[in-house]
Protein backbone atom coordinates (compact mmCIF):
# COMPACT_ATOMS: atom_id res chain seq x y z
CA UNK A 1 0.00 0.00 0.00
CA UNK A 2 2.80 2.10 0.85
CA UNK A 3 3.99 1.85 -2.67
CA UNK A 4 0.75 2.78 -4.53
CA UNK A 5 0.54 5.43 -2.25
CA UNK A 6 3.98 6.86 -3.41
CA UNK A 7 3.40 6.25 -6.60
CA UNK A 8 -0.13 8.16 -6.46
CA UNK A 9 1.66 11.10 -5.08
CA UNK A 10 4.34 11.12 -7.99
CA UNK A 11 1.54 10.78 -10.63
CA UNK A 12 -0.67 13.72 -8.77
CA UNK A 13 2.91 15.95 -9.13
CA UNK A 14 3.73 15.38 -12.43
CA UNK A 15 -0.60 15.95 -13.50
CA UNK A 16 0.00 19.48 -11.21
CA UNK A 17 3.12 20.19 -13.12
CA UNK A 18 1.37 19.72 -16.46
CA UNK A 19 -1.81 21.11 -16.00
CA UNK A 20 0.33 24.26 -15.44
CA UNK A 21 2.52 24.13 -18.65
CA UNK A 22 -0.39 23.44 -20.65
CA UNK A 23 -3.53 25.37 -18.89
CA UNK A 24 -5.85 22.74 -19.55
CA UNK A 25 -8.38 22.12 -17.48
CA UNK A 26 -9.19 18.64 -18.16
CA UNK A 27 -5.50 17.96 -16.65
CA UNK A 28 -6.01 20.15 -13.71
CA UNK A 29 -9.13 17.86 -13.31
CA UNK A 30 -7.18 15.04 -13.44
CA UNK A 31 -4.44 16.13 -11.25
CA UNK A 32 -7.11 17.02 -8.52
CA UNK A 33 -8.26 13.27 -9.34
CA UNK A 34 -5.03 12.07 -8.31
CA UNK A 35 -4.73 14.35 -5.63
CA UNK A 36 -8.15 12.52 -4.02
CA UNK A 37 -6.37 9.21 -5.02
CA UNK A 38 -3.26 9.47 -2.76
CA UNK A 39 -5.24 10.95 0.32
CA UNK A 40 -7.61 8.27 -0.42
CA UNK A 41 -4.60 5.85 -0.23
CA UNK A 42 -4.55 7.03 3.34
CA UNK A 43 -8.06 6.89 3.94
CA UNK A 44 -8.22 2.72 3.15
CA UNK A 45 -4.57 2.35 5.25
CA UNK A 46 -6.63 3.93 8.03
CA UNK A 47 -8.94 1.97 7.84
CA UNK A 48 -7.64 -1.35 7.40
CA UNK A 49 -5.44 -0.74 10.62
CA UNK A 50 -8.43 0.73 13.24
CA UNK A 51 -10.75 -2.57 11.95
CA UNK A 52 -8.38 -5.04 12.71
CA UNK A 53 -8.14 -4.39 16.14
CA UNK A 54 -9.50 -7.31 18.49
CA UNK A 55 -12.91 -6.69 20.67
CA UNK A 56 -13.18 -4.92 24.24
CA UNK A 57 -15.59 -3.88 26.33
CA UNK A 58 -17.11 -1.12 25.01
CA UNK A 59 -16.47 -2.75 21.45
CA UNK A 60 -18.21 -6.67 22.27
CA UNK A 61 -18.35 -7.03 18.43
CA UNK A 62 -15.09 -5.77 17.16
CA UNK A 63 -13.81 -2.43 15.20
CA UNK A 64 -15.05 -3.83 11.88
CA UNK A 65 -17.90 -1.68 10.93
CA UNK A 66 -15.11 0.89 11.24
CA UNK A 67 -13.38 0.12 7.66
CA UNK A 68 -16.86 0.86 6.17
CA UNK A 69 -16.38 4.52 7.38
CA UNK A 70 -13.11 5.14 6.84
CA UNK A 71 -14.47 4.09 2.89
CA UNK A 72 -17.18 5.85 3.23
CA UNK A 73 -14.71 8.71 3.39
CA UNK A 74 -12.98 7.93 0.43
CA UNK A 75 -16.48 8.15 -1.49
CA UNK A 76 -16.46 11.96 0.34
CA UNK A 77 -13.13 12.74 -0.97
CA UNK A 78 -13.54 11.23 -4.52
CA UNK A 79 -16.85 13.95 -4.82
CA UNK A 80 -15.49 16.52 -2.83
CA UNK A 81 -11.44 17.01 -3.74
CA UNK A 82 -11.93 15.45 -7.36
CA UNK A 83 -15.32 15.92 -8.84
CA UNK A 84 -16.03 19.15 -7.89
CA UNK A 85 -12.93 20.96 -8.71
CA UNK A 86 -13.10 18.63 -12.18
CA UNK A 87 -16.87 20.52 -12.29
CA UNK A 88 -15.26 23.89 -11.90
CA UNK A 89 -12.67 23.90 -14.16
CA UNK A 90 -14.66 22.61 -16.65
CA UNK A 91 -17.45 25.18 -16.13
CA UNK A 92 -14.98 27.76 -16.71
CA UNK A 93 -13.35 27.06 -19.44
CA UNK A 94 -17.20 26.64 -21.45
CA UNK A 95 -17.73 29.76 -19.66
CA UNK A 96 -14.49 31.46 -21.29
CA UNK A 97 -13.06 32.58 -17.96
CA UNK A 98 -10.22 30.04 -18.81
CA UNK A 99 -6.99 31.25 -19.92
CA UNK A 100 -5.70 29.50 -23.38
CA UNK A 101 -4.13 26.26 -23.62
CA UNK A 102 -0.14 26.00 -23.91
CA UNK A 103 1.92 23.54 -25.52
CA UNK A 104 -0.07 20.57 -24.74
CA UNK A 105 2.89 18.13 -25.29
CA UNK A 106 4.11 17.79 -21.34
CA UNK A 107 0.50 16.58 -20.84
CA UNK A 108 0.37 14.22 -23.48
CA UNK A 109 3.26 12.92 -21.94
CA UNK A 110 2.22 12.54 -18.36
CA UNK A 111 -1.15 11.11 -19.27
CA UNK A 112 0.77 8.13 -20.83
CA UNK A 113 3.17 7.27 -18.31
CA UNK A 114 0.36 7.20 -15.86
CA UNK A 115 -1.58 5.43 -18.20
CA UNK A 116 0.87 2.46 -18.21
CA UNK A 117 1.17 3.19 -14.32
CA UNK A 118 -2.42 3.00 -13.97
CA UNK A 119 -3.15 0.26 -15.98
CA UNK A 120 -0.49 -1.84 -14.20
CA UNK A 121 -2.87 -1.09 -10.93
CA UNK A 122 -6.10 -1.93 -12.56
CA UNK A 123 -4.78 -5.27 -13.88
CA UNK A 124 -3.64 -6.01 -10.14
CA UNK A 125 -7.19 -4.84 -8.59
CA UNK A 126 -8.87 -6.83 -11.28
CA UNK A 127 -7.49 -9.72 -10.52
CA UNK A 128 -7.58 -9.72 -7.12
CA UNK A 129 -11.37 -9.23 -7.21
CA UNK A 130 -12.02 -11.92 -9.46
CA UNK A 131 -9.92 -14.26 -7.41
CA UNK A 132 -12.09 -13.43 -3.89
CA UNK A 133 -15.40 -13.88 -6.30
CA UNK A 134 -14.05 -17.23 -7.78
CA UNK A 135 -13.50 -18.35 -4.19
CA UNK A 136 -16.94 -16.91 -2.71
CA UNK A 137 -18.34 -19.11 -6.25
CA UNK A 138 -19.75 -15.73 -7.68
CA UNK A 139 -20.01 -13.95 -10.95
CA UNK A 140 -17.73 -10.56 -10.39
CA UNK A 141 -20.88 -8.31 -10.47
CA UNK A 142 -22.61 -10.47 -7.89
CA UNK A 143 -19.64 -10.24 -5.72
CA UNK A 144 -19.26 -6.76 -6.05
CA UNK A 145 -23.07 -5.84 -4.92
CA UNK A 146 -22.34 -8.67 -2.32
CA UNK A 147 -19.35 -8.02 -0.97
CA UNK A 148 -18.53 -7.27 2.82
CA UNK A 149 -14.75 -6.02 1.50
CA UNK A 150 -15.05 -3.13 0.28
CA UNK A 151 -11.49 -2.02 0.17
CA UNK A 152 -10.85 -3.61 -3.02
CA UNK A 153 -13.85 -2.58 -4.85
CA UNK A 154 -12.45 0.54 -3.44
CA UNK A 155 -9.41 0.19 -5.16
CA UNK A 156 -11.21 -0.94 -8.43
CA UNK A 157 -13.38 1.39 -9.12
CA UNK A 158 -10.65 4.02 -8.37
CA UNK A 159 -8.18 2.46 -11.18
CA UNK A 160 -11.16 2.05 -13.34
CA UNK A 161 -11.69 6.09 -12.99
CA UNK A 162 -8.32 6.84 -13.24
CA UNK A 163 -7.88 4.84 -16.55
CA UNK A 164 -11.16 6.42 -17.73
CA UNK A 165 -10.51 10.32 -16.65
CA UNK A 166 -6.64 10.07 -18.11
CA UNK A 167 -8.45 8.72 -21.76
CA UNK A 168 -11.20 11.70 -21.37
CA UNK A 169 -8.18 14.22 -20.35
CA UNK A 170 -6.79 12.72 -23.71
CA UNK A 171 -9.24 13.62 -25.66
CA UNK A 172 -9.82 17.37 -24.15
CA UNK A 173 -6.01 18.19 -24.90
CA UNK A 174 -6.26 16.61 -28.02
CA UNK A 175 -9.51 17.67 -29.63
CA UNK A 176 -8.55 21.44 -27.93
CA UNK A 177 -5.14 21.41 -30.02
CA UNK A 178 -7.47 20.11 -33.05
CA UNK A 179 -9.86 22.45 -33.19
CA UNK A 180 -8.72 25.27 -31.69
CA UNK A 181 -11.60 25.59 -29.74
CA UNK A 182 -11.55 25.34 -25.32
CA UNK A 183 -15.10 23.74 -25.55
CA UNK A 184 -13.78 20.24 -25.77
CA UNK A 185 -10.82 20.60 -23.08
CA UNK A 186 -13.94 22.15 -20.83
CA UNK A 187 -15.95 19.39 -22.03
CA UNK A 188 -13.30 16.59 -20.78
CA UNK A 189 -13.17 18.27 -17.43
CA UNK A 190 -16.89 18.44 -16.97
CA UNK A 191 -17.33 14.47 -17.88
CA UNK A 192 -14.33 13.94 -15.41
CA UNK A 193 -16.67 15.33 -12.89
CA UNK A 194 -19.43 13.32 -13.82
CA UNK A 195 -17.44 9.89 -14.13
CA UNK A 196 -15.49 10.88 -10.05
CA UNK A 197 -19.01 11.71 -9.23
CA UNK A 198 -20.62 8.57 -10.43
CA UNK A 199 -17.69 6.48 -8.41
CA UNK A 200 -18.38 8.29 -5.72
CA UNK A 201 -22.08 7.32 -5.45
CA UNK A 202 -20.99 3.96 -5.79
CA UNK A 203 -18.79 3.56 -3.12
CA UNK A 204 -21.18 5.74 -0.65
CA UNK A 205 -24.63 3.08 -1.86
CA UNK A 206 -22.32 -0.28 -1.09
CA UNK A 207 -20.74 1.23 2.41
CA UNK A 208 -23.83 2.76 3.42
CA UNK A 209 -25.96 -0.60 3.22
CA UNK A 210 -22.64 -2.35 5.22
CA UNK A 211 -23.17 0.32 8.06
CA UNK A 212 -26.77 0.16 8.30
CA UNK A 213 -26.35 -3.93 9.00
CA UNK A 214 -26.79 -5.95 5.99
CA UNK A 215 -28.06 -9.25 6.40
CA UNK A 216 -25.51 -12.24 5.41
CA UNK A 217 -25.14 -13.96 2.23
CA UNK A 218 -28.19 -15.61 1.00
CA UNK A 219 -26.46 -19.18 0.79
CA UNK A 220 -25.53 -18.79 4.35
CA UNK A 221 -28.48 -17.81 6.04
CA UNK A 222 -30.23 -21.10 3.83
CA UNK A 223 -27.12 -23.45 5.23
CA UNK A 224 -27.63 -21.97 8.74
CA UNK A 225 -30.99 -23.07 8.78
CA UNK A 226 -30.94 -25.92 7.05
CA UNK A 227 -28.43 -27.19 9.61
CA UNK A 228 -30.66 -25.94 12.61
CA UNK A 229 -33.89 -27.53 11.05
CA UNK A 230 -31.93 -30.66 10.56
CA UNK A 231 -30.82 -30.57 14.47
CA UNK A 232 -33.13 -33.46 16.03
CA UNK A 233 -33.22 -31.60 19.02
CA UNK A 234 -34.99 -28.76 17.19
CA UNK A 235 -39.07 -29.22 15.89
CA UNK A 236 -39.26 -25.32 14.33
CA UNK A 237 -36.99 -22.95 13.46
CA UNK A 238 -39.35 -20.24 13.71
CA UNK A 239 -36.83 -17.28 12.61
CA UNK A 240 -33.05 -16.50 11.72
CA UNK A 241 -31.61 -13.02 11.82
CA UNK A 242 -28.09 -11.95 10.50
CA UNK A 243 -25.82 -9.41 10.34
CA UNK A 244 -22.62 -8.16 8.68
CA UNK A 245 -20.54 -6.15 11.26
CA UNK A 246 -17.36 -6.57 9.51
CA UNK A 247 -15.43 -8.34 6.62
CA UNK A 248 -15.84 -12.03 6.96
CA UNK A 249 -17.74 -11.41 10.32
CA UNK A 250 -21.49 -12.46 10.84
CA UNK A 251 -24.02 -12.11 13.67
CA UNK A 252 -26.78 -15.22 13.47
CA UNK A 253 -29.52 -14.92 16.05
CA UNK A 254 -32.09 -17.60 15.41
CA UNK A 255 -35.28 -18.63 17.83
CA UNK A 256 -35.78 -22.17 17.57
CA UNK A 257 -38.78 -24.32 18.33
CA UNK A 258 -37.44 -27.13 20.74
CA UNK A 259 -39.27 -30.48 21.11
CA UNK A 260 -41.58 -30.36 24.30
CA UNK A 261 -39.67 -33.88 25.76
CA UNK A 262 -36.14 -32.30 25.90
CA UNK A 263 -35.56 -31.14 29.67
CA UNK A 264 -33.63 -27.69 29.83
CA UNK A 265 -30.19 -29.58 30.30
CA UNK A 266 -31.08 -30.86 26.83
CA UNK A 267 -31.75 -27.55 25.08
CA UNK A 268 -28.63 -26.00 26.82
CA UNK A 269 -26.40 -28.57 25.12
CA UNK A 270 -28.16 -28.60 22.31
CA UNK A 271 -27.42 -24.98 21.85
CA UNK A 272 -23.62 -25.04 22.59
CA UNK A 273 -23.16 -28.09 20.26
CA UNK A 274 -25.19 -25.95 17.38
CA UNK A 275 -23.18 -23.16 18.24
CA UNK A 276 -19.92 -25.12 17.54
CA UNK A 277 -21.24 -26.76 14.44
CA UNK A 278 -21.94 -23.55 12.84
CA UNK A 279 -18.75 -21.99 13.80
CA UNK A 280 -16.94 -25.04 12.02
CA UNK A 281 -18.81 -25.01 9.22
CA UNK A 282 -18.68 -21.21 8.53
CA UNK A 283 -15.57 -19.34 9.76
CA UNK A 284 -17.04 -16.13 9.23
CA UNK A 285 -19.69 -16.93 11.67
CA UNK A 286 -18.35 -14.91 14.19
CA UNK A 287 -21.08 -14.58 17.28
CA UNK A 288 -24.01 -17.47 17.37
CA UNK A 289 -27.37 -16.64 19.60
CA UNK A 290 -30.20 -19.47 20.24
CA UNK A 291 -33.05 -18.82 21.63
CA UNK A 292 -35.53 -20.77 22.84
CA UNK A 293 -39.43 -20.15 21.52
CA UNK A 294 -42.87 -21.41 20.85
CA UNK A 295 -43.84 -21.36 17.32
CA UNK A 296 -47.36 -20.31 17.22
CA UNK A 297 -46.54 -17.28 19.82
CA UNK A 298 -48.89 -14.90 17.77
CA UNK A 299 -46.42 -11.92 18.43
CA UNK A 300 -43.72 -13.53 17.28
CA UNK A 301 -44.86 -14.38 13.90
CA UNK A 302 -46.30 -11.00 13.19
CA UNK A 303 -42.79 -9.93 13.68
CA UNK A 304 -41.27 -12.20 11.06
CA UNK A 305 -44.46 -11.57 8.88
CA UNK A 306 -43.53 -8.08 9.41
CA UNK A 307 -39.98 -8.14 8.37
CA UNK A 308 -40.00 -11.06 5.72
CA UNK A 309 -43.86 -11.39 4.58
CA UNK A 310 -44.59 -14.94 5.26
CA UNK A 311 -43.81 -17.37 7.52
CA UNK A 312 -40.23 -19.58 6.27
CA UNK A 313 -41.93 -23.32 5.35
CA UNK A 314 -41.01 -26.53 7.51
CA UNK A 315 -37.99 -28.31 6.98
CA UNK A 316 -39.15 -31.54 4.82
CA UNK A 317 -38.69 -34.28 7.98
CA UNK A 318 -41.57 -31.19 10.03
CA UNK A 319 -44.04 -31.53 7.08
Amino acid sequence: MLLALAANLGIAVAKIIAAVLTGSASMAAEAAHSVADTFNEVLLWVGLRRSGRPADRRHPLGHGKERYIWTLLVAVAIFGMGALFAFYQGVETLLGHHDGEADPLAGYIVLAISFVLEAVSWRQAVRQVRAAAREEGLPVLAYIRGTDEPTSISVLLEDSAALLGLLLAFCGLGLHQLTGSSAWDGAGSVLIGVLLTAVALVLGRINLNLLVGRQADPRLVRDIRRRLAAAEEVEWVADIVTVTFGTDRVLVCARLDFRDALTAGDVERACVRMDRELREAHPEVDEVFLEPVPRDDPELRARVVGRYGRIAPPPPEAS
